[in-house]
């Protein structure tokens, strides 16, 4: 089953359990403004359980090239508080929204672009993709959840050298320090996040939300309160009914073994 919705900034396309959101604003390398930060929040507020798994792509040549700086340029410092708050719950909407999401990076991933890469849980990059924070060739810092996501993704070193220097990484380079997951030939991103989507789509759902809600959370936390947790939600994903029909596939019928690849 296939449907539409279409926002002035963002298109959105089901398919069956998976949503396909593209940004639309090829003309600008679809730099986000104000209008498609809100269209962002509410379009991943509004998913319905139905939906599985998400994948974030970008229309055009680019993925992102970051902030829109025409709009902030006469900001005060109130308002651009608010407005880098506005993107911190957009981007949570997508870091601990109702489903996985994969971003298919290509073409431009800078700034702002890369902020909003960060908040999604698996990258693939096509070979055209490069990587940049030039806030600090501008003036600016990022505002985005960049200095709390990127710094987790390629280390705070290289992070600080990316925006002291202006240096820009290609996708081989963005590949080894681990801003991408998976690295494709051009053109060929959708396909491989389309195959890695129908995977995450089958998963148990308690897994999912595991992963994606507790995970970071788990992560920030000292050792000892992190495995307490662990144990906890270990618990609870285990007695969920979708795993145990998951485990009685594997135990019975010997399916979903691991493999080489």
């Amino acid at each position: 089953m296939t449907s539409t919705k279409q926002y002035n900034l963002l298109s959105v396309k089901m398919l069956d359990n998976i949503a396909l959101v593209t940004l639309t604003r090829p003309a600008k390398r679809n730099a986000i403004n104000l209008d498609l930060i809100s269209e962002l929040n509410q379009c991943f507020q509004s998913f319905s359980e139905d939906v599985k798994a998400i994948i974030l792509n970008g229309e055009g040549e680019h993925f992102c090239a970051g902030l829109d700086l025409s709009e902030v340029r006469e900001h005060t410092v109130p308002q651009s508080v608010l407005h880098s708050r506005m993107w911190h719950e957009a981007f949570n909407q997508i870091q601990f929204g109702r489903a996985p999401v994969i971003a298919v990076m290509h073409g431009a991933v800078v700034g702002g672009g890369l902020e909003l890469a960060s908040a999604t849980h698996i990258r693939i990059a096509e070979s055209s993709a490069f990587y940049a924070l030039p806030e600090g060739k501008r003036g600016l810092f990022v505002g985005g959840g960049g200095s709390v996501r990127i710094s987790r993704l390629m280390g705070v070193n290289r992070m600080t050298d990316l925006m002291l220097t202006g240096r820009v990484l290609n996708a081989e380079e963005g590949q080894q320090i681990g801003v991408s997951t998976y690295l494709t030939e051009p053109g060929k991103g959708l396909e491989k996040a389309m195959e890695l989507a129908k995977g995450i789509a089958s998963n148990a759902e308690m897994t999912n939300y595991a992963v994606m809600h507790m995970l970071p959370r788990i992560a920030d936390q000292n050792i000892q309160d992190g495995l307490a947790t662990e144990s906890l939600m270990a618990a609870v994903a285990q007695t969920d009914p979708a795993t145990r029909r998951l485990l009685a596939e594997f135990l019975d019928q010997k399916k979903n073994k691991v493999q080489r690849s």
